[in-house]
């Protein structure tokens, strides 16, 4: 069985997956190119040494609402917004100076379809 043995691997396996990124990209390529078929079997390689290796801890709170305004093409005004608190309230969320009620939390957790556990730091 292939695997990642050590760090030096993992670096230049993860160099090679930034190569092939932009030439598997889009609907254009089909699934059995080449550069597609190296991308899937690098990345489960690499998969499968972070899993080992890699511990990638539990994303804060304030990351995982980053990720889903991200994900969503929200501003942190509609959040405010969508969770029905104020802007000022949700920048002292957003920047660590307040922490959600539990009422909050579960809205966020609702809304913007975040893990319980995550909302509650756990």
């Amino acid at each position: 069985m292939v695997q990642i043995k050590d760090e030096a691997q993992y670096k230049a396996t993860l160099a090679r997956i930034e190569e092939l990124l932009p030439l598997t990209w889009g609907d254009h390529v089909p699934d059995e190119s080449p550069e597609k078929i190296e991308l899937a079997l690098l990345s489960d390689l690499v998969a499968d040494y972070e899993d080992e290796h890699v511990n990638l801890g539990t994303p804060s709170l304030i990351d995982t609402i980053r990720l889903r305004m991200y994900e969503m093409g929200l501003t942190q005004q509609k959040v405010a917004s969508m969770l029905g608190i104020s802007a000022p309230r949700m920048s002292a969320i957003m920047n660590g100076k307040a922490e959600p009620s539990l009422a909050l939390a579960r809205t966020m957790c609702q809304k913007l379809n975040i893990e319980p556990s995550v909302a509650l730091g756990l």
